[in-house]
Formats: structure tokens, sequence, C-alpha cells
């Protein structure tokens, strides 16, 4: 566990000034992750957004030190759970942020709001939250999971595929990812393995599998090390001259440098793209880039935005978290500025949302990265919204 304290008080008090906010009256944020495990490099690519957004507020929310205290969930539910616990219990914190996995959310979220605490999921995005147990102090700052994959299967469909064979993991998120792609697209799934999560990283037999069926086109949804692990193998298996590559969340800019040549030109669909021609991402991306010599990744997108909306909360209450109602209407106002461009929640608190096409390309100085090719949707709601009671 590390906790992060940005403040200037020592500083300025070397200087004569008058003591400012201590610890004790910091905006305290928890935010669980996954730090340890092959799937670590996720949750860093996540912190290291989270201290450049607390680096561009110049370590205040309306006038009070930022307190950051980092969870490992270890990629364990139960840990998760118990993580989140001590960050209500113990630490006392106001906000709880984080999340990579849905399976984790889902053993945590009761954990925060039952404890009168407000969550933002910076990458989850179960279909229960977004409908049937959707609650007023939850929010997201990422998306559904179906919504990604329903764009997929309208790409797949102007693309002009009619056989599609599936790859996905057997868990929350990837059962949503398959749900969502199945929702739209309007061919014949001649093929589906849903992997064992995540002790499986071999995945040679399934793609042999694909081989044989002779799709016009493989989907799969592999985040993480089992993304390059899927890469790999797909490449060693000769497979792209017969069968083209669609993925969600398999390719991103921490497998990139890994993957490189086997991942260009490869084809996916995002909310959002370092290449988007937006002031926030553009200050984002550079400024990620310079501290960090890498692309920023969807995650560390997501988690810039979590700490601006909280931010965006905190000034529009002027730092005053006594009233609970003010500060829940503070978030769903969400006025910042967002890397996405323009943000605005559904009644269910998740986005409302642009998706768009995007391509594995070289960059000016031979750094691989993506650039949007087309815009999807426009505007997307997720589907379970329909199902959420709240007003």
């Amino acid at each position: 566990m590390k906790k992060t304290l940005i403040s200037m008080a020592s500083a300025l008090a070397l200087l004569g000034a008058p003591a400012l906010a201590t610890a004790a009256d910091a905006v305290k944020i928890g935010f669980v992750t996954t730090l340890s495990t092959g799937s670590g490099a996720i949750g860093e690519d996540m912190r290291n957004a989270v201290e450049l957004a607390i680096e561009h507020l110049g370590g205040k929310m309306a006038g009070r030190d930022i307190d950051v205290i980092y969870e490992d969930d270890a990629f364990k539910p139960e840990v998760g759970k118990q993580k989140t616990d001590k960050l209500v219990k113990k630490d006392n914190v106001d906000f709880v942020a984080g999340y990579i996995w849905s399976h984790v959310l889902m053993a945590s979220y009761k954990s925060a709001v039952d404890n009168g605490k407000f969550l933002i999921s910076s990458n989850a995005g179960p279909s229960a939250l977004a409908g049937k147990l959707c609650h007023p102090d939850v929010f997201s700052t990422s998306w559904q999971n179906d919504q990604t994959t329903m764009a997929m299967g309208d790409l797949l469909n102007q693309r002009g595929i009619k056989k599609l064979y599936i790859m996905a993991p057997n868990y929350a998120a990837g059962k949503n990812m398959v749900e969502g792609v199945e929702r739209t697209f309007k061919g014949e799934v001649i093929g589906k393995d849903m992997t064992k999560f995540p002790a499986q990283l071999d995945f040679s037999a399934e793609l042999a599998k694909v081989r044989a069926a002779e799709p016009d086109a493989l989907f799969v949804f592999y985040p993480g090390r089992h993304g390059v692990q899927l890469l790999t193998q797909y490449a060693q298996a000769d497979l792209a001259k017969t069968v083209p590559l669609y993925t969600a969340f398999t390719i991103d800019s921490l497998s990139l440098p890994r993957v490189g040549e086997q991942a260009l030109g490869s084809l996916m669909t995002m909310f959002w793209s370092p290449d988007l021609d937006v002031p926030a991402n553009k200050k984002f991306v550079s400024d990620f880039k310079a501290k960090h010599g890498t692309y920023p990744s969807h995650y560390a997108a997501q988690s810039y935005d979590t700490i601006m909306l909280i931010n965006s909360a905190v000034e529009k209450v002027k730092g005053d978290l006594s009233n609970r109602d003010a500060v829940r209407d503070a978030l769903k106002a969400a006025e910042f500025d967002s890397i996405r461009g323009d943000f605005k929640f559904g009644h269910n608190h998740l986005p409302i949302q642009d998706f768009y096409l995007r391509e594995v390309v070289k960059d000016a100085d031979g750094m691989y990265t993506t650039k949007i090719v087309a815009k999807v949707y426009e505007d997307h709601q997720d589907p379970y919204a329909a199902e959420c009671k709240m007003n």
C-alpha cells in the first residue's frame, strides 16, 4: 500500500506563511487497482494518471490537500473487498475509486455505498450496476462493458463479415463483451470459446479450432497479459493471412511495445484515443508522454477523468463534503474538462459518449499507437440504463 499526500504546506511554512490544511483536512480518495501479479502494469498506468491529474490540479481541491491511498486488489475479488472495507472503515476516505475488473467491483461496491461513501469506477462496467443494481452513489468514468463491443458488432456488419468466431475469458466482463457484439452483429457466430480466467494463458487449442472453422473474422476480448499472449499465439499460428483479427481491450499502449509489428493495422473500437482532438486530451497525452516516455492507455485516461470528476464536485461544494446530497448533485453535473470532450451522465450515472474505430499505427517517432479512423456511435447510452430505476 502506498499513501500519497500532495502538499505545499511545508514549503510555505519555511517562508513564514500561515499553516495550511493538514493531512487530516485533506480530501481523501481510496483507489483500488491491481498493482501486483502479471496485470500490475495496468494498475501502475492508472496510478501514473492519478498522480498526473493531481499535479495538474496543483495538489489541491477547493484549497484542500489531496490524500490518495492506493490499495492492491491482487486481481482477486475477496482481496478487493477487504481493501475497500479498509479504506472505508479504517481510513475513512471521502471517495472510493479505481477498479479494473468487473468481478472485483461487484464484490466490493456494497462495502462503499452501504457505508455512505461515493464510488467511482475508473474501468469496470458490469451490466448489473448499469441496470437493476444502479445506485445513487455509484458513478463511472468509463463505459458499460457491452458498449464497446456493440460498436464492434455494427462495424463488422459494415465490413461485410458474415461468419464470426468469438473468444473471450469466462468472467463477468468477458460475458458482457460477448453479449455486446452478439447484440448488434447480424451475421452468424460459427464458434465461441469462453476460456478459463485468469488461469488460462495458452490459447493454441482454441486457435486451432478457429483455423478449422474458417470464419470471415475472429473477435477477441483479452485484457492485460492475456491479450499479449493471445496476440503472440495468433501471430505464431500465422492466422492473419486467412482470419482477420478484431479486438476490444486487447491492444493498448501497455501491450503495443511487446506485440509491436504483430498488431500493426489491427482494428478495435473504443470511446477514446490518444489522438482525440480535445484540449484536455492533448495536455494529458503530452504531459503523460513527457513524464513516462509512453502513450497513456485508456485505463490511464479514465483514471485521469476520475480525479477531475471528483475535483469538479469538491470545487462546486467549496470543499464542504458534509452535505452528501450536494456532493452527489455536483458529481452528476460533471462540470469538468474531460479527455473525451463533452462529458455527461445518463440517469444511471454512466457516461453517454461517442465510440470510435481505431487502428494501430506508428507515429512520426516510430512509436506504436492508435489513431481514430471513424466514429461508430455518437452520444451512445448503454442498453441496461432502461433497467435502472433512478430518476
